[in-house]
């Protein structure tokens, strides 16, 4: 705002009788009294240009934010931009959860939607909900491969294989389990709904040990990371409705096993499916020492060719391409070895590739560091938006790489994803969360 002009000193007149030597100074008075008006002028520009401009100021406000959500609360950077106290790596790491100044967990927790920039009220709306749906104590039951089945709008997702809660792995294969999402719907308004939402287990005894999955030609295409030695990792298709019928689609490369199959998805514009091949198999004591590179494939179901597609990765995991299919987003989860520990100075990172018509990808950039654990599941939202699954929930970037906001569950999320317009099914490994908010998935399901 520019500086108001300075007023004029207000000038001082002397009273009295006019006198023979009063009369010989009226031409000084005139000139006085000239001045004084010349001043009183100046003095009404001030305030007119101070008036402009302080009008000028309140134009330019900024537009005040809209009202928070019940659910929602803003998240200040700048209120951790300098700490008294920065703790050590050995204190403050990826496994750690980081609370800002002001705040607990339990407040993290109460409101769970995180607001980091204005753009998130777009993501979230007027009245985000996220309710607890179920609870399966220390069976890490709901961990990965969360994938929606229009025709029946049902969830589907899969058990932590190589848990030892769960004794999965070398000995026992995980299972896959559904939820019906209008059972969830219903109980949406409040926060705690465990035991209203009845868990499915499914019957498919041919998919080993699966961790990802996608939607395919109306079926689902699932990862299996396989067994020890001879029980090999593969893609499975499976039929959505009972008897949950399943060929396999994929188990080798030129003759050589997969090392532990992590993620799939389906490329929006040539249809072919694209997947990461990684080492949790191994690093969970239930797959053999890896045969081939950590690095991600694409399969063409016409032609059964299999070509390597990226590679430099520590290890890859999840991947979803951007709603019109020009760019890949792959998670690097290479900070967390499995049982043989961290390594914080590895990967917690998001990258972006550009993908061509051809389907191959170039420009491979980095996208996003997560501070919580790593970024595991991704997908996008029909904005182009960036969701990842994380050490403390659901974290979102804007396309443009900023962090937007965050969906706070105080615990590690490994996946999720969107149910249509305005629903989404967060895994948490013992906790299942059903959530609403404005913004919609993308929607590649391809028919029945």
């Amino acid at each position: 705002m520019p500086s108001p002009v300075p007023a004029p000193a207000r000038p001082t007149i002397s009273a009295g009788h006019k006198t023979n030597k009063d009369t010989a100074r009226m031409p000084n008075e005139s000139h006085r009294m000239i001045s004084l008006t010349s001043a009183l002028a100046l003095l009404g520009a001030a305030l007119l240009v101070r008036a402009s401009s302080d009008s000028s100021a309140s134009n330019s406000q900024p537009v005040p934010r809209r009202d928070v959500p019940d659910q929602a609360q803003v998240i200040d950077w700048k209120s951790f931009n300098v700490l008294p106290t920065v703790l050590p790596p050995a204190v403050a790491n990826a496994t750690t959860t980081f609370i800002p100044p002001g705040h607990d967990l339990d407040s993290l927790k109460e409101k769970p939607f995180h607001i980091y920039d204005d753009e998130f009220y777009d993501v979230i709306g007027d009245n985000p909900t996220l309710t607890l749906i179920a609870n399966a104590g220390t069976n890490p039951l709901f961990h990965e491969a969360a994938i929606w089945y229009p025709p029946t709008d049902e969830m589907f997702f899969v058990q932590n294989a190589g848990a030892p809660a769960a004794g999965t792995g070398l000995n026992k294969s995980n299972v896959i389990s559904k939820i019906s999402l209008s059972q969830a719907a219903a109980v949406s308004n409040v926060r705690n709904a465990t035991g209203s939402v009845t868990v499915h287990q499914v019957d498919a005894p041919a998919i080993v040990n699966s961790n990802g999955a996608v939607i395919y030609r109306g079926q689902i295409v699932f990862s299996s990371e396989g067994q020890g030695d001879n029980s090999t990792s593969q893609l499975v298709v499976m039929n959505p409705k009972e008897p949950y019928n399943t060929t396999i689609l994929l188990n080798n490369y030129f003759g050589r096993q997969f090392s532990s199959l992590n993620d799939v998805a389906v490329n929006p514009r040539n249809k072919e499916l694209y997947f990461t091949d990684t080492l949790y198999g191994y690093l969970q004591d239930f797959r053999p020492s890896p045969g081939l590179r950590n690095q991600i494939y694409r399969y063409n179901d016409e032609t059964g060719a299999v070509a390597a597609v990226a590679d430099g990765f520590t290890l890859p995991n999840g991947l979803a391409f951007s709603p019109n299919g020009s760019h890949v987003y792959v998670t690097d989860t290479g900070a967390n070895h499995g049982f043989w520990g961290w390594n914080f100075s590895d990967p917690a990172s998001l990258y972006r590739f550009d993908v061509q018509e051809d389907g191959s990808w170039d420009n491979r950039k980095l996208f996003a560091y997560t501070e919580a654990g790593v970024a595991d599941g991704i997908h996008c939202d029909s904005n182009g938006n960036v969701y990842a699954a994380c050490g403390d929930g659901v974290q979102v970037w804007n396309p443009s790489r900023k962090l937007i906001g965050k969906i706070f569950l105080g615990k590690t999320s490994a996946n999720f994803n969107f149910a249509g317009d305005g629903r989404m099914v967060i895994l948490a490994e013992e906790d299942l969360y059903y959530g609403t908010l404005q913004a919609s998935g993308v929607d590649f399901f391809d028919g029945v």
